[in-house]
């Protein structure tokens, strides 16, 4: 059973939704010569969001709060995207933390990010 692969059904009018890819990063004041820790944008891509439900629903997690707040958020291929640095999705005033990130069958076409709403 594969709960989280790419359905090739996807047109480009499933990809209506706008999310931003943001990056925790240290960075330096030029003024004040301070570091600064914040989220910064790295890019903006236009995604199908989908929730998880039915025999995804029982294999994204053991208690009804995590499956809940778990959503399937799948882009176009996009080189550079990688989870070895922390990074989350900001869709319109929401925040979602990325818990994996799937090159959908290995093809460079499709990527597929689980994440969690932070609430």
């Amino acid at each position: 059973m594969q709960p989280f692969k790419y359905n090739p059904n996807f047109n480009s009018g499933s990809f209506r939704h706008r999310i931003t890819l943001q990056q925790f990063m240290e960075t330096t004041d030029p003024v004040t010569d301070r570091v600064i820790k914040d989220w910064v944008d790295i890019k903006s891509v236009w995604s199908a969001i989908k929730t998880i439900k039915g025999s995804e629903y029982l294999s994204a997690a053991t208690t009804k709060e995590h499956a809940e707040k778990t959503y399937r958020f799948v882009i176009r291929y996009t080189p550079g995207i990688d989870h070895s640095v922390q990074t989350r999705i900001k869709y319109n005033k929401r925040i979602f933390d990325i818990e994996s990130i799937l090159n959908d069958d290995e093809d460079r076409k499709t990527i597929t990010i689980i994440a969690q709403e932070v609430i």
